[in-house]
């Protein structure tokens, strides 16, 4: 087992380097697959001893960028950040085998548990910072889509996941196996994070949109543990009712895939409102300001108002959504995974593209793209980085139903 645990960091440690010393060359690379198995706690364990030293080197940098972006301690930061809310109470009550697995990726890779509880709340720091400067954080990157079942092809849902720069280079694909209370799973997710994304073997599929206009609250469930959450559940019905239910503790989009539809929902902390782009709700997509729901901060109603009356210069979410509405109407050519691939790697504005190429100086990139089929053989695409430099990897499902 030891052995295990050498080559992947081995392994892991080559792809970084290859990474970061060619940024150009990235279509050779995939994203690591890590296998977990066990109880929560196990598979928290795995993560961290299998991931000990990409944990403990993009932990450091999240602690520079913090330092960076505060002027303060990280450390300070970090206890300032957990003391004024109440997260974790939330994920006790609503999905207390995930705190179960936080512990045990703390004990595996020997970072402190106070560290790894607030690398999970990466959504809900930023809600932090916007509370502490009252102007909201600009994290406006992420691009998302599903495409319901119909005329014989599989539903479909599909993102960029646009996030930090110094998360380059700690893709991971996290590998659940199944267990008698637990869906078969393959999650989207950085070394030492529970994941972004993901589908299981069960139906169900989530991919989401940060909306950080929207209301806040300290006592909900944050985001990652909202998304690992509709993962662990067995049906597309039992998912709706958990996302339709569960105390939210930030603003965010929500796309939900299941074996024949696909919800989109903009959930806050006081409401979760469903938006649906197109008449016949088989399409949806999605980018990072809200539409339909107005629980809108207090400092963030002139912005909410001049978004929805199209007054102004186009923001960075406004540009994209244009874009995946020009490129996804299915006036112009039949969807298909293709068409949505060929979306995610578009850059129609040079300055708010759909797809962000890697750029050492830049604050945000595309971590990763994902595409989940579903169907008779659902399946996970992934690619290592932005879709423009690497091609997408497919990953099947083992465990039967």
């Amino acid at each position: 087992m030891k052995r295990k645990f050498l080559s992947l960091l081995a392994f892991f440690s080559l792809l970084f380097y290859q990474a970061s010393a060619h940024p150009n060359a990235r279509s050779n690379l995939k994203v690591p697959v890590v296998e977990l198995k066990g109880s929560t706690y196990e598979r928290g364990l795995q993560h961290g001893r299998k991931l000990k030293q990409p944990i403990a080197e993009v932990y450091q940098k999240w602690k520079e960028s913090m330092r960076k972006e505060t002027n303060r301690h990280p450390d300070s930061v970090i206890a300032d950040f957990l003391n004024t809310s109440n997260y974790k109470a939330a994920i006790q009550q609503w999905t207390p085998e995930l705190w179960q697995e936080v512990e045990g990726m703390a004990a595996g890779s020997g970072q402190k548990l106070e560290d790894v509880f607030a690398f999970q709340l990466i959504d809900e720091y930023w809600g932090y910072l916007d509370r502490l400067k009252h102007n909201s954080v600009d994290k406006d990157h992420c691009s998302a889509v599903g495409v319901a079942a119909a005329n014989g092809q599989p539903t479909y849902i599909a993102q960029n996941v646009d996030i930090d720069t110094f998360m380059h280079g700690y893709q991971v694909l996290l590998h659940i196996a199944q267990t008698p209370s637990t869906p078969e799973q393959y999650v989207l997710s950085c070394a030492g994070f529970i994941g972004f994304v993901g589908m299981n073997n069960r139906g169900v599929g989530v991919v989401i949109n940060a909306l950080t206009d929207l209301n806040n609250s300290v006592n909900g469930l944050p985001v990652t543990f909202v998304t690992r959450g509709l993962l662990s559940k067995k049906s597309g019905k039992e998912a709706l009712e958990f996302l339709q239910t569960v105390p939210h503790a930030t603003g965010q989009n929500y796309i939900l895939g299941t074996e024949q539809e696909v919800y989109n929902l903009e959930a806050s902390a006081n409401q979760v409102v469903p938006f649906f782009p197109v008449e016949d709700r088989r399409l949806v997509y999605h980018t990072n300001h809200s539409l339909v729901n107005h629980d809108v901060k207090p400092w963030m109603q002139q912005y909410h108002q001049r978004v929805l009356s199209g007054t102004g210069p186009k923001t960075n979410s406004q540009t994209r959504f244009a874009a995946l509405e020009q490129r996804l109407n299915p006036a112009n050519q039949p969807l298909s995974p293709a068409l949505v691939k060929a979306t995610l790697r578009s850059k129609d504005h040079e300055k708010f593209p759909v797809c962000v190429t890697y750029n050492k100086d830049a604050a945000g990139f595309t971590f990763s793209s994902v595409l989940f089929t579903f169907g008779k053989k659902p399946s996970v695409q992934v690619t290592y980085g932005s879709p423009d430099q690497s091609e997408y990897q497919e990953h099947y499902f083992t465990a039967k139903k």
